[in-house]
């Protein structure tokens, strides 16, 4: 299963990477390839504003990693485990656009191994998810991007009797929830982890399901690109995404347990903070004006609601 996952994710980030490259229109991804001194490495690629400021992305990457060897300290007793070996590969990505019209969006997909002394599987599950985070609401994204996500869970939620989409949304607007600002990160998506076979799904059940939902990634996303990479944007609003995008470093580096992962780890430090946004500010005890675009977006992400 390892090996399988590994080469999907290999090849979802070429795609990927193509789509992007194509919705931008003025640069392409550069490629890094990094090994980790205790064992693994991995492929990171990163976009960045074309030549003289052209181009939509203003930063973005599209990771894989493969690493093992022993588990960490911190991560046995994340686990309730004690010593073992481990090996984890994933595909991680967060694009920041440059216009505040346009959402910044975040996905990962992952699974994880973990090995007796005679190196025989133990445990072994499947992670991820797929969210979009926008400066300023546009509710047919939003239902464009849920209803892409739905659309992926419903072709596997049928067949073992459980409805996939509300369970994995809910999960996405509990994990993505800013708890020290009292509000959301975004708008949300899917967020399941800790996916293990049973009595209804094996492992190659999961595997389809998690490449169904690595697949809808660039229906969901790239047509709201499309739609609003065009549109005009003031310096007021620039600066509105900016603070926006504070929430976003202060949920990344607070709470997301794919960072943390990556830090107690000796993860590759350039990739694990690639989802960080270039340009950021943080104003003191800033509040959107009343009846704005931007009250609109807070009004939502303090009370997340069903898109569908």
């Amino acid at each position: 299963m390892k090996n399988k996952f590994y080469h999907y994710i290999q090849n979802l980030q070429d795609q990927i990477c193509e789509g992007l490259e194509a919705a931008d229109g003025a640069t392409k991804f550069r490629e890094d390839i990094w090994e980790r001194p205790e064992g693994g490495g991995g492929r990171t690629r990163v976009i960045e504003n074309g030549p003289e400021g052209s181009g939509v992305f203003e930063k973005g990457g599209v990771n894989i990693s493969a690493v093992h060897g022993k588990l960490p300290e911190a991560m046995q007793k994340m686990f309730g485990v004690g010593e073992a070996d481990f090996f984890a590969c994933g595909l991680s990505l967060v694009i920041h656009p440059k216009s505040p019209m346009v959402p910044t969006v975040h996905a990962n997909w992952r699974y994880f191994e973990m090995y007796d002394d005679n190196g025989k599987v133990i445990n072994s599950w499947f992670g991820g998810g797929q969210d979009l985070t926008p400066y300023y609401l546009f509710e047919e994204d939003a239902i464009h991007f849920h209803q892409t996500c739905k659309t992926a869970c419903d072709k596997h939620s049928r067949s073992f009797g459980t409805d996939f989409y509300p369970k994995y949304k809910k999960q996405c607007d509990e994990y993505f929830w800013n708890a020290h600002r009292n509000e959301a990160r975004g708008i949300g998506g899917l967020f399941f982890d800790y996916c293990k076979a049973t009595e209804e799904m094996s492992m190659e059940n999961w595997y389809d399901f998690v490449t169904e939902v690595g697949n809808s990634f660039l229906e969901a996303y790239v047509p709201i690109v499309e739609k609003r990479k065009n549109l005009p944007y003031s310096s007021a609003q620039r600066t509105w995404q900016e603070i926006r995008r504070g929430r976003y470093v202060e949920f990344n580096l607070v709470h997301d347990k794919g960072t943390l992962f990556g830090l107690k780890t000796n993860g590759r430090i350039e990739s694990i903070l690639m989802s960080l946004p270039p340009r950021v500010q943080w104003v003191y005890d800033h509040h959107a004006k009343k009846g704005s675009e931007e009250e609109k977006l807070i009004q939502v992400l303090e009370n997340q609601k069903d898109w569908l």
